[in-house]
């Protein structure tokens, strides 16, 4: 087999806060899949670094008394230490905030305004001029200029739900300084995307570089497809790529006292870090970059899908850069079915959980649960102890715990003893095994290596070892079956040393050989000395899970200390609030765009006889996509009234059971409930599908 040379990266953490169990998901998923690689013989490097630009940054240094230089730098140190801890071993971890990534940001900027992708418009915001920054519409704050509430932030008002400009609020006051913002105009510089369009089309709609959903979820939503009267070709949107001052960033040479906005500069520090890497190691940095040779795998969350799908595609081609072979995106975590939570424990630091368990427990547990597709993941906490202490504790780790001290000291036996074909039938499951971690389907592989555990605690059960070494004519018999039983055990550590590397290492202390390849699975260890077992993994205790969540408990009105991926800050909407107080009653922007409001069309209406309030609906999303929604308008609307109309639905809420089936949705409508109620209507010529904006 040729050897691959691949790069992988994943989604660059914000330096405004700390690494949380959300985040842990793409990072160990990345994790696992580099550390597959290597094992198989690939060159393999994993480039990650922190993203350290932003008004957020910006405003929170100032609020703590230090510099966006010391915050930053004290941040990665966190982050580099919490990553550690869970065995995520990055090649090169760097920072959007060096020498390489401003080098690169120039380079970027000339190949871009040299393909006359470069456009100037004026942008008109709310101006601070005593924090003398622009302000997003977090903060800005005013009493709304429908329903007259005071304290509303600038976009929307939570009581009577109206949204607005923040140019509308009756007297708006900067949440940064107190100061009465002004309206100015800037200039900001736009990368033309539409330029770029066919190319873009061709390259998302390859089938080669991104997931079918993904691909689909593109062509419906942003690309269109030429000459088709019902998905006509839409224009993309042109990309504000720069930032007046105030702003922590990089200063643009050809457009004085302006940045190059977050979003420009974070993904070209992938390519930074691995110039750092580079350095380093006395690699050449264009093998890995401007090479058809090398392959490039960016590891994201679903909610950055635009930014590494149309513009850093983009920006690679006319920069001359490799484009990547593959984007893999994950869902979100949920713990216990709903998002995380402050109040109730759940919004769980790296940090916290591991003062109280082991982190290979949740490395295998993300395992077991993440798949191919993009699909959430959900932590539901009985089930992470029952699979751990099930799965790793009793099938796993209890092949060498009943085995190996029948040895300790003494070498396993110079011929491969008959077992029934048990070490071969688990060496023929490499092949599909390795498939699985290709396709990032962990989900499938650790189910099979269960299996294969599962026949391995079969054999033990029927030979007994226990009662073997009771009896020394049958010493010889004893010797066999534990370097069966061994063996068996080493085999499963080198299908699971991706998602377990501690374990591995455990493995080759007590039988004096490392796994270094996946072809270890291939071969038995014979005539190798056995050392004492160590503890190596135990079983938990739920009281363990109850202290992390408990240590996690804080007040929902505690400043956020998470930093979730890029993305989350949005296009050009604001970054992270830094320490603004979110109350129970706001939902940051970050959560808002995880929403997908699709235009649906009411196909069925039945009353709900057992139910007081509610209706069901069978709504078409378009061509053959069906949701069954409960929703509680029975008393304003009647089913035969309903049926044809277009309503907007939340597509992506998480299933819920009810008495009367499973509602996969929600349809949106404002009031105060009871007779004013009223559903929200989609503008004409809208059709079933369409993402809401």
């Amino acid at each position: 087999m040729t050897e691959r040379r691949i790069l992988v990266t994943a989604a660059l953490p914000y330096a405004n806060g700390h690494i949380h169990l959300g985040h842990l998901v793409e990072y160990i998923q990345t994790d696992i899949w580099v550390r597959f690689q290597k094992l198989r013989g690939n060159r393999c490097i994993y480039i990650c670094a922190d993203d350290t630009h932003g008004t957020a940054i910006m405003i929170r240094a100032r609020q703590e008394g230090t510099s966006e230089e010391a915050l930053i730098a004290a941040m990665r140190e966190a982050h580099i230490r919490d990553f550690a801890g869970f065995d995520i071993e990055f090649d090169n971890y760097g920072s959007t905030h060096s020498p390489e990534n401003r080098a690169l940001c120039e380079e970027f900027w000339r190949a871009v305004t040299a393909a006359d992708l470069v456009v100037e418009k004026d942008v008109e915001q709310l101006y601070d001029p005593v924090a003398e920054t622009f302000l997003a519409d977090r903060f800005v704050k005013g009493t709304c200029p429908s329903c007259k509430t005071p304290d509303q932030y600038g976009d929307h008002c939570d009581k009577c739900l109206s949204t607005y400009s923040p140019t509308d609020l009756i007297d708006p006051r900067s949440t940064l300084s107190g100061a009465t913002p002004e309206l100015r105009s800037a200039p900001h510089k736009f990368i033309r995307l539409e330029k770029l369009h066919d190319f873009l089309d061709g390259w998302t709609q390859s089938g080669e570089h991104l997931q079918p959903e993904v691909a689909n979820y593109l062509k419906g939503h942003f690309l269109g497809t030429p000459g088709d009267e019902h998905n006509p070709r839409k224009e993309l949107r042109d990309w504000d790529v720069t930032r007046p001052p105030k702003y922590f960033g990089f200063e643009i040479p050809d457009f004085p006292g302006n940045y190059w906005y977050v979003w420009f500069d974070a993904p070209i520090g992938y390519i930074a870090s691995t110039r750092q890497w580079c350095e380093r190691h006395g690699e050449d940095f264009d093998t890995w970059w401007r090479s058809p040779a090398s392959e490039i795998h960016h590891f994201i969350g679903k909610d950055i899908t635009y930014f590494h799908t149309l513009f850093w595609p983009g920006m690679l081609k006319t920069a001359g850069y490799n484009l990547p072979e593959k984007v893999h995106i994950h869902g979100f975590l949920t713990v216990a079915g709903e998002k995380m939570s402050k109040s109730k424990g759940t919004f769980v630091l790296a940090s916290t959980y591991s003062k109280h368990l082991d982190p290979a427990y949740l490395r295998y547990y993300y395992a077991s649960k993440l798949g191919p597709r993009l699909d959430d993941l959900d932590l539901n906490l009985e089930e992470f102890v029952t699979k751990v202490n099930s799965d790793l504790v009793g099938k796993v780790v209890n092949l060498a715990s009943r085995s190996a001290k029948f040895l300790e000291g003494q070498r396993l036996a110079e011929r491969y003893p008959d077992d029934g074909g048990l070490f071969e039938a688990g060496a023929a499951a490499g092949t599909r095994l390795a498939e699985l971690y290709e396709a990032c389907d962990y989900n499938s592989a650790m189910r099979e290596v269960m299996a294969l555990a599962d026949r391995a605690n079969r054999y033990v059960d029927e030979q007994k070892p226990w009662d073997l070494r009771k009896d020394s004519e049958r010493r010889a018999e004893l010797i066999d079956v534990c370097t069966v039983t061994l063996n068996l055990f080493r085999q499963l550590g080198v299908y699971l040393a991706p998602v377990l590397p501690r374990l591995a290492r455990q493995t080759a202390e007590l039988l004096g050989r490392p796994i270094e390849h996946w072809s270890d699975s291939q071969r038995p260890l014979l005539g190798t000395s056995v050392a004492k077992f160590e503890h190596m993994l135990t079983r938990i205790d739920p009281k363990q899970v109850d202290a992390i969540i408990e240590d996690s408990k804080q007040p929902e009105t505690a400043a956020p200390t998470d930093a979730t991926t890029k993305a989350s800050r949005g296009d050009d909407g604001p970054e992270a609030l830094a320490k603004e107080p979110l109350t129970a009653e706001h939902c940051t922007f970050d959560e808002f765009v995880k929403a997908d409001m699709r235009v649906a069309r009411v196909v069925e209406a039945h009353n709900v006889p057992e139910a007081d309030k509610l209706l069901k609906l069978v709504l078409s999303l378009g061509g053959d996509e069906r949701r069954t929604v409960f929703a509680g308008i029975k008393s304003v609307y009647k089913p035969e009234d309903l049926v044809g109309r277009l309503v907007v639905c939340c597509a992506n809420l998480a299933p819920r059971k009810m008495r009367f089936g499973v509602s996969e949705g929600m349809v949106l409508a404002a009031g105060a409930g009871g007779q004013d109620i009223y559903l929200l209507n989609p503008d004409e010529g809208a059709k079933p599908g369409m993402r809401v904006h």
